[in-house]
């Protein structure tokens, strides 16, 4: 398997309803991780971009988060529609998209 130009991070993490930081899970990541496996599969992105689950990555309460290496890309809020932008835009053509960004302060 070639080393990918690209890794993506999903939060998956669950907490308790009401928990006071909220989850990415609560806000959907799970759906995001799906569409982004279909973009992926869709696209035959398989050697270039690695797409992985994973437990917090900061900001719960601007979920759902996801996490781009190598440049190290906090994208926050994110939702299905969302993925077909990041995939072209990002993934494929090297530029993060500017409305998902986490904003400094978090990142």
């Amino acid at each position: 398997m070639p080393k990918p130009q690209r890794h993506v991070f999903v939060c998956t993490q669950n907490r308790p309803p009401a928990h006071p930081r909220g989850s990415c899970a609560a806000k959907g990541s799970t759906a995001v991780l799906q569409a982004l496996w279909a973009e992926q599969q869709k696209r035959q992105a398989y050697e270039g971009v690695s797409i992985t689950y994973s437990g917090c990555i900061g900001p719960c309460d601007q979920g759902a988060n996801v996490l781009v290496y190598p440049e190290g890309v906090l994208y926050r809020g994110v939702t299905p529609e969302d993925v077909a932008d990041i995939f072209t835009s990002h993934l494929e053509g090297g530029q993060p998209v500017e409305r998902l960004l986490a904003p400094a302060s978090v990142w």
